[in-house]
């Protein structure tokens, strides 16, 4: 596939060992002293080694984040931050270290909580703009797309909820997709972070919200995801697949910005609670959520069932494409296959309702509805 700069919703360098180019972004950002930040398994890898071969100066590297990263993980991530003199941040990885990656470049001049910066009215307004370090998004999986988004996601340890933090400036300035360093993914993580490009393409395409830009993107993500998928998943040498998953990754994130839907209210108190992976939690959620907003939807579907030449263009169509899917990527049918506890059901009810991913959801639900759904997805009923 050809080498491309794109330009839309930032910067993209966009081709194979497009890597090799992070010292000219550094360059153009005026970074001298980054810091990189990415999650301890990513470290492991020969991935960081790569990046910091290219570099003028071996960069420092900031990897204490989790899979669903905390406050604290930001936190500390300041620290060092602060203790190096560092000026920026490259943020390699998946969700978890670019979304810390984000928060401390994004953190690092405020003096206020990371909490009063919840994606709520104008609450980002309370930051101070100028002291925002600038970011560069090295992504190595093709899920959670954070490195064209604008906000993050991070566990708030003591009350064991997930919260979004937004500010416009937490979008990174230069994002570097080089499929060669997704091809080292194994099989379940492709196929979980598939899932994920996937949810957020579906939720933004089913969002009442008016926003045809996003819609356009979603429609061609789902397609992208629809064609490469699988493909990625049972080869993962398979350079084109890698490269169209990783576009739709980010194709995922940036159409998000129509909104989201009950997958991700669902989604983000498990995750807090439990630990499971975003994108594999998504993944189950996700043919209850379409069957209790098939009355809005339906046409919808209809039509991106038609976009996609399914063999049969109807919502019962797609909703067996989903089906067939996950169970192809061996993705649990069950919440209970997951967490096997139903005993915080009513406490997960409430979180949903409040998350502010609800406000997306095509139909409006209520606490009871999200409980119905945590039942139904636990037991399987559909």
């Amino acid at each position: 596939m050809e080498n491309m700069n794109w330009n839309y919703p930032t910067p993209i360098w966009f081709g194979l060992n497009r890597v090799k180019e992070i010292q000219k972004a550094c360059d153009e950002l005026e970074i001298y002293n980054p810091l990189i930040v990415t999650d301890p398994g990513i470290e492991k890898t020969g991935i960081i080694d790569t990046i910091n071969s290219f570099l003028n100066g071996k960069a420092s590297i900031y990897s204490d984040v989790q899979g669903n990263p905390t406050g604290q993980n930001v936190l500390n991530g300041v620290q060092k931050f602060n203790d190096g003199k560092h000026d920026g941040v490259i943020a390699v990885g998946g969700g978890s270290g670019m979304d810390t990656g984000k928060g401390i470049a994004f953190m690092v001049g405020q003096t206020r909580s990371l909490w009063d910066f919840e994606d709520i009215g104008d609450y980002w307004t309370r930051a101070n703009s100028n002291e925002i370090k600038p970011i560069i998004a090295i992504p190595t999986t093709a899920g959670t797309g954070s490195e064209t988004g604008r906000a993050a996601v991070f566990t708030r340890e003591d009350t064991h909820e997930k919260k979004i933090i937004f500010h416009p400036k937490m979008l990174p300035s230069i994002v570097i997709l080089d499929p060669n360093l997704t091809v080292a993914l194994p099989p379940h993580l492709t196929a979980f972070t598939g899932m994920d490009a996937l949810a957020h393409c579906l939720e933004a395409y089913c969002s009442p919200f008016f926003h045809p830009l996003s819609q356009g993107i979603a429609l061609e993500g789902i397609s992208i995801v629809n064609n490469f998928l699988l493909r990625a998943f049972k080869e993962g040498k398979d350079i084109e697949a890698r490269s169209h998953m990783l576009v739709a990754s980010s194709m995922g994130s940036t159409a998000f910005q129509k909104g989201l839907g009950a997958i991700h209210s669902l989604s983000h108190p498990v995750g807090a609670i439990y630990n499971t992976h975003h994108g594999l939690t998504n993944a189950v959620f996700m043919p209850y959520v379409l069957l209790k907003n098939k009355i809005s939807i339906e046409d919808k579907i209809t039509n991106l069932a038609k976009y996609m030449d399914l063999p049969n263009p109807s919502f019962d169509g797609f909703m067996k494409w989903i089906l067939d899917l996950r169970q192809a990527l061996v993705i649990p049918h069950t919440l209970k296959e997951l967490i096997n506890d139903d005993s915080r059901f009513e406490e997960m009810s409430a979180m949903a309702f409040n998350d502010p991913s609800t406000a997306g959801n095509p139909i409006k639900l209520i606490d009871s509805d999200f409980l119905q759904l945590y039942k139904d997805s636990y037991h399987g009923k559909l």
